[in-house]
């Protein structure tokens, strides 16, 4: 399947509350695929449906070439203490800021044939789950920066080439 193009923010379908995923049918298993083979090119971490403009509950990740996806993925728990981290996403191109994130988390889902999936871990993908399943609920990271970092921040986006 094709690597898709990115939804960029401004685009309301990231911030909109995903939907979850009722059946798996043809439609999400080829979602499931353009999600994977979008993650795969180089620099990318993790991507979430509605950023290929799909309002589903889903993200494929890819971290230190473990590639991936889970479906219906909820954030069940995260630990130790909320500190800065680097991070940009795809939707908001050319941007990098620390945003708030635990050092540890852990996601549960399924794959496609309903089987429980749990992804948990520290650092990249502790950070990578935390971003996914925000995109999902509708947030960007942009939401997890400090106040006086994020004015900074929407200027930015304001005097992209791309917005």
């Amino acid at each position: 399947m094709p690597v898709r193009p990115i939804r960029l923010f401004g685009d309301p379908v990231l911030r909109a509350t995903s939907a979850p995923i009722d059946e798996i049918d043809d439609g999400v298993r080829a979602l499931v695929r353009d999600l994977v083979d979008t993650v795969e090119l180089p620099g990318r971490a993790g991507v979430a449906a509605p950023q290929i403009g799909v309002g589903l509950r889903a993200f494929s990740y890819n971290i230190d070439g473990d590639i991936g996806y889970i479906l219906n993925p909820v954030l069940t728990e995260v630990s130790g203490e909320p500190e800065p981290v680097g991070e940009g996403c795809l939707s908001v191109p050319g941007l990098w800021h620390d945003a708030i994130r635990y050092p540890r988390a852990k996601v549960v889902g399924t794959d496609l044939d309903g089987n429980e999936i749990v992804l948990e871990g520290e650092g990249l993908l502790a950070q990578a789950l935390q971003h996914e399943t925000d995109h999902l609920d509708g947030k960007l990271y942009l939401d997890r920066l400090p106040a006086e970092t994020r004015r900074l921040a929407m200027r930015e986006v304001r005097e992209s080439d791309w917005f």
